[in-house]
């Protein structure tokens, strides 16, 4: 059974920084794609950014470019967020998510975890 758990949110001052962590577990990973979203209150759930297992290309969503690194540890099948410059507008609930390949369309990763609150005070 596939399982992803995050970690890692909490509350940060606006311009603090956290990171995130996805661990995956129940089967290979290697050649799938891994990607983080987020939805705040009211809002849609978005595009954070995502990494492909196997070539290590990434992508992110504008607003968060230049501030936000999506890493993978293939060996400990694990995908972390290091956020920096945190803004109260990054607050939300982040979610991984796991995917067959690389894309930002959320309907295309079949796996889901729980989510880790963030949370920017200004």
């Amino acid at each position: 059974q596939v399982r992803l758990v995050e970690s890692g949110g909490g509350l940060v001052q606006a311009g603090g920084s956290l990171r995130l962590s996805c661990a995956a577990s129940g089967r290979t990973f290697s050649g799938d794609a891994m990607g983080w979203f987020r939805q705040a209150p009211g809002k849609e759930r978005e595009f954070v950014a995502a990494i492909s297992w196997s070539s290590g290309i990434t992508y992110y969503r504008d607003s968060v470019k230049g501030r936000f690194t999506i890493s993978r540890a293939n060996a400990k099948n694990t995908v972390d967020l290091q956020m920096n410059s945190l803004k109260p507008e990054d607050t939300a609930i982040y979610y991984c998510a796991a995917g067959p390949f690389l894309t930002m369309g959320e309907y295309e990763y079949s796996y889901w975890g729980q989510g880790t609150q963030v949370t920017v005070s200004s």
